[in-house]
């Protein structure tokens, strides 16, 4: 049976976020008997190749990915903006399930960069997911993700519209992603998703099954 994979990973393509290369996560992989991995370094995939590359070369499944920011117009603009009490945009995490979710996410990701004013961060507006979704799994991001950062606002009901619009464009491809680094914030957002009695579609999603344990071992 497969053991443990990591589906949310970054690597030194993350500026200020990941420092270990490929090769370097090509070797960890294989001697902790990993069958795959997932790259997804936020706002970019401009490791894609060199992956592939390597995880292939030491028997590893690939998993092409990206860590991206998404609006949801759900939030006033000083929110947005970072100013609010909820700042800047949540991210959610995009797996290319096959070839078409390759191409969408190749699309999704430029379109961040291209159709963003100079001015602010790349990120996705929800209604470009329409269409796009098919090859995709969506994880929900963990502590900065749109469900957690929702929650641990004491936004209850945000969370469940944030929940019901991506189980809307995802559907069974959707997953829960709990992380557990020891941080206040992961500890804090874990019961709430597994008790909470106000959020009808986080609740389906876990009812059935759909939850993700992303561990850093």
């Amino acid at each position: 049976m497969p053991g443990f994979v990591h589906l949310h990973v970054h690597s030194s393509y993350s500026l200020l976020e990941g420092a270990l290369t490929i090769a370097r996560l090509a070797e960890l992989a294989k001697a902790d008997r990993q069958p795959a991995l997932a790259l997804t370094d936020t706002d970019n995939m401009f490791g894609a190749l060199e992956f592939s590359d390597k995880m292939a070369g030491a028997g590893i499944q690939p998993i092409i990915g990206c860590a991206l920011a998404l609006e949801f117009s759900d939030q006033d603009s000083g929110a947005r903006s970072g100013t609010g009490p909820m700042p800047g945009r949540p991210r959610i995490v995009l797996l290319a399930a096959r070839e078409s979710g390759y191409r969408s996410l190749m699309r999704l990701n430029s379109r961040a960069f291209l159709e963003t004013e100079p001015n602010e961060q790349p990120h996705l507006k929800l209604a470009w997911l329409d269409g796009e979704s098919d090859g995709l799994i969506a994880l929900t991001g963990g502590p900065g993700g749109p469900l957690d950062a929702a929650l641990l606002g004491g936004q209850d009901q945000l969370a469940n519209g944030r929940c019901e619009a991506l189980l809307r464009l995802f559907g069974d491809r959707l997953y829960v992603e709990l992380q557990r680094h020891g941080t206040t914030a992961e500890r804090t957002a874990e019961p709430m998703h597994a008790g909470s009695r106000s959020l009808p579609a986080t609740n389906r999603c876990l009812r059935a099954g759909k939850i993700t344990r992303l561990m850093m071992r």
